[in-house]
């Protein structure tokens, strides 16, 4: 019978091996140690504070042990991990409280004040400062044996995390990330990337994004790995520690990946150990991926959503200079396809908007009957994201739905035309909105970042001009110091709309 509790089972098998490592604190876990923590912490929710199987435990806290702790104890209880964003705003916090009604919160000390001012905290039964679950992990390792936990397996069906997606309707949705998604994405995972269990990798990723667990974290940990937590990105502290702790595999997004190789300390770093870079989020820029290939960095171009996987794609090191651009094919237990407006097949190199089916797949939205129905229409998770395939079975990002933009008749894909400007000497980063036009209905309008150096927009649409189609060709470019971020680094194209 396939048991959701990996931990215990890699207590048995290699109880001294490393299991985390809280690289700014020097505190670790073996994988025996880990165990004994999480089956008191289980033992402790569930028996002494009450909890049953399908609570909801909120949390707003960084990375750390005491978090993966909690995980793990949600493996073994059934009890469901809420992760906050915990630079959200105090009522956007309350929305989420409001929303899942959890039956516990935990809060990190240096988010108290934001915690005790949320309006709805007096309807949960129990808050706890994550300080109590470090107290009750301590008091765990101390025991002279290992404690037994003996509860309810979770059926595979059940969620063991709701993550909360920033919705296009202006309320972020409750994606249910069940026991069944978790193995077959850390199956995915480990098969395409060949994670082993003498790996090591280091997360700096945010326990409230999909790719803070379920890119590297979870799979690393289903496969007996060593996984090093990092609360926060700063370029020189991951370069000495990808150097130091000698990685294997390193997952950032694009923003990270630029920084690394701007930093003083690039050239001089030796990455000899990494097998390769995994990229998702957004495209990475062709130079980026070049100036790391010559750095004898392979890049891995992934891709993937908080409702699927989120490890769908994968561009294969070896490939990442002659498919340049590609997210690669997908992973093994995926059956995808691109469908037009009618929802009717599109033939290679046609542009489609991406479907998902199988065990990956979300069974839904929290408490949201509406959203799943919208999204999974006919057991096709419908991705809004437009994709083509090329006849070797590769795949391109081309846009999302939502980004483009119909000017004189013809659809346009901004990401096609970022990528293009991204070739221009100097620029650095780009984005392109779709604004309003009285005679073509739409014109793109480019915001472009520079390199400490000066360009004439009159030279950005020359360049434009000579290389793309008329109707792609930005009617407006804007030259800013730099691009609004949401928390994961991608560029915010709702607060440039917003501006206009």
């Amino acid at each position: 019978m396939y048991t959701k509790d990996w931990v215990a089972k890699w207590a048995l098998y290699s109880p001294h091996k490393l299991a985390l490592n809280e690289l700014d604190t020097g505190r670790t876990r073996t994988y025996a140690e880990l165990n004994q923590a999480a089956n008191h912490l289980a033992t402790e929710l569930t028996q002494r504070h009450r909890l049953r199987p399908g609570d909801r435990v909120m949390v707003i806290a960084e990375h750390c042990l005491e978090y993966v702790t909690l995980f793990v104890a949600a493996q073994k209880t059934g009890l469901v991990l809420v992760p906050v964003n915990y630079r959200l705003a105090g009522a956007e916090i309350d929305y989420l409280l409001q929303n899942c009604e959890p039956a516990l919160l935990i809060y990190e000390e240096q988010f108290e004040e934001k915690a005790s001012q949320l309006p709805s905290l007096l309807t949960v039964p129990q808050v706890w400062p994550l300080q109590e679950v470090r107290a009750i992990c301590e008091q765990g390792l101390a025991l002279p044996h290992v404690p037994l936990f003996v509860g309810l397996e979770p059926d595979e069906d059940d969620p063991v995390f709701i993550l909360y997606t920033s919705g296009t309707t202006g309320f972020p949705k409750g994606a249910l990330y069940t026991h069944r998604m978790l193995l077959w994405n850390s199956l995915n995972t480990t098969m395409s990337l060949e994670i082993t269990p003498q790996d090591t990798t280091i997360n700096c990723m945010p326990p409230f994004h999909t790719g803070g667990w379920n890119v590297l974290v979870t799979p690393f940990l289903h496969r007996g790995a060593t996984v090093g937590l990092l609360k926060k990105f700063q370029p020189e502290r991951i370069l000495q520690l990808l150097e130091q702790e000698r990685a294997d595999i390193f997952m950032g997004v694009p923003t990270m990946l630029k920084m690394m190789l701007e930093s003083p300390a690039f050239a001089a770093a030796d990455l000899s150990s990494l097998r390769y870079f995994i990229v998702g989020g957004e495209a990475l820029p062709l130079d980026v991926i070049r100036t790391w290939d010559r750095k004898g960095i392979k890049i891995r171009q992934g891709f993937g959503l908080t409702e699927v996987g989120p490890n769908l794609f994968s561009l294969h090191q070896d490939d990442a200079i002659r498919k340049i651009g590609s997210i690669g094919r997908p992973n093994f237990y995926l059956d995808i396809k691109l469908i037009d407006e009618q929802g009717q097949t599109v033939g290679p190199n046609e542009v489609g908007e991406l479907c998902l089916r199988g065990p990956v797949v979300t069974p839904g939205y929290w408490r949201n009957p509406e959203a799943t129905a919208q999204a999974i229409p006919d057991g096709w998770f419908r991705t809004g994201d437009l994709l083509r395939q090329d006849e070797e079975g590769y795949l391109f990002v081309m846009d999302r739905i939502k980004n483009m933009y119909i000017s004189g008749g013809e659809n346009v894909y901004p990401a096609e035309i970022e990528r293009f400007l991204l070739t221009f000497p100097g620029v650095s980063e780009v984005a392109v909105i779709g604004v309003p036009d009285a005679r073509w209905g739409e014109v793109g309008k480019a915001f472009i970042v520079t390199k400490d150096i000066t360009i004439s927009t009159e030279a950005l649409l020359a360049y434009c001009a000579g290389n793309l189609a008329r109707f792609k060709v930005p009617r407006y470019v804007e030259l800013v110091p730099e691009l609004p971020k949401n928390d994961t680094g991608k560029i915010n194209k709702k607060v440039l709309k917003a501006s206009l």
